[in-house]
């Protein structure tokens, strides 16, 4: 349930009476509205806050891993409502065995690569990506570097050959 703080927000009102069940937690952080939202329902949520605030855009995608807790990942989306200079962010847990969510590029086009760097990055699939491969690693590289259990170090990995 969403605080009267929250709901005195406009598209989070809009949001919470559209879709219910797609929130899961929500709370204020420094003047910021931050919600837990179904990964189930990520398309669904980011389509409908798109067509309640007719300026929003996407200024992020990033992902957290909390080693040691279940669900490991959170997905992390930054909406920018330009409309009132407003920031809302939206995170999906993601279970630490084969974490896996809807891709927004549907919604947003930008999220094609801000998608590519947490798959390249924290290993985390995001389903219909229309070219999901490495951004940042070579396309050979094992592991995921962001992730806490990845080596301090890295790798041992030769260069020679290319």
């Amino acid at each position: 349930m969403l605080s009267d703080e929250l709901l005195a927000i406009p598209p989070l009102a809009a949001l919470h009476q559209h879709l219910p069940a797609a929130v899961l937690e929500g709370s204020l952080e420094r003047a910021e509205a931050v919600l837990c939202v179904n990964p189930e329902q990520i398309v669904e949520i980011c389509r409908a806050l798109k067509s309640f605030e007719p300026h929003v855009r996407l200024s992020a995608v990033t992902c957290v891993d909390w080693l040691g807790r279940e669900p490991r990942f959170e997905v992390v989306y930054q909406v920018h409502f330009l409309t009132g200079n407003r920031r809302l962010r939206l995170k999906c847990r993601l279970s630490s065995e084969n974490p896996e969510i809807d891709s927004i590029v549907s919604v947003w086009p930008a999220a094609d690569w801000y998608e590519r760097e947490v798959f390249d990055l924290y290993g985390v699939r995001f389903r219909n990506h229309p070219n999901l491969c490495r951004i940042l690693m070579p396309a050979d590289w094992q592991g995921h570097p962001l992730r806490k259990d990845f080596p301090v170090h890295g790798y041992k990995y030769s260069y020679r050959d290319e």
